[in-house]
């Protein structure tokens, strides 16, 4: 897609953590802080994800244990698509606004010819939820995807359609994350999913700054 940079390719590389940065004349980062984080969906039922909170409370780090799909024989539509919400309580210097810019997601597809992964990530604040920025990258099967790889996949949200933070101390940043399979061939299986190995679909998230009006 042209509005966005989406990058996905098979990577080697170790999961990223989530980080919060702050760009140009901007407040110190080290005056952010997450007071809190939870996730929620069918994507990660209650006990299946881990978090990992720095001491100083600016990096979160989010596991995934059954954030997967399945397509093919046997598999009903309800494997086809999951949906995970993180949901992060940040206490930020009034004054500034932030805005989510870039995010980072890890994970593992194997598709057969045929079959397409798409994975979407929606970002707003709780405070204005109307205002949302959507991205979207797929996978189509076949090729390397057939045995099957680890993927990285990389957004960055257009300036004009940057999710501003509401005016003030807190604020709530949520990212809906779903993946889903499609497939033009009725025999073809396919799966994406977490690899424990890897720390499946964790996300590294940078922001930048403007002054609040």
């Amino acid at each position: 897609m042209r509005s966005f940079i989406a990058l996905l390719a098979p990577v080697l590389a170790a999961a990223n953590p989530i980080g919060i940065v702050g760009n140009g004349d901007t407040p110190q980062p080290d005056e952010i802080t997450i007071v809190s984080a939870s996730a929620s969906g069918n994507g990660c039922p209650q006990g299946t994800v881990t978090t990992d909170l720095s001491p100083d409370r600016k990096i979160i780090t989010f596991g995934f244990d059954a954030f997967q799909v399945y397509t093919g024989p046997g598999t009903t539509p309800a494997d086809k698509s999951k949906n995970c919400q993180l949901h992060l309580n940040l206490k930020y210097p009034g004054g500034f606004q932030f805005a989510v810019v870039e995010s980072t997601y890890h994970g593992y597809a194997q598709l057969e010819t045929g079959v397409t992964g798409t994975f979407y990530s929606t970002y707003y604040f709780s405070q204005d939820a109307a205002a949302t920025t959507t991205t979207r990258t797929s996978i189509d099967g076949g090729g390397l995807w057939a045995d099957g790889d680890v993927y990285t996949k990389q957004d960055q949200v257009p300036t004009a359609s940057i999710i501003w933070s509401p005016c003030g101390a807190t604020g709530i940043l949520n990212v809906n994350n779903r993946i889903a399979l499609t497939s033009s061939n009725s025999s073809a299986s396919g799966q994406i999913s977490d690899d424990d190995a890897t720390v499946a679909f964790t996300q590294q998230v940078h922001v930048s700054w403007q002054a609040c009006k």
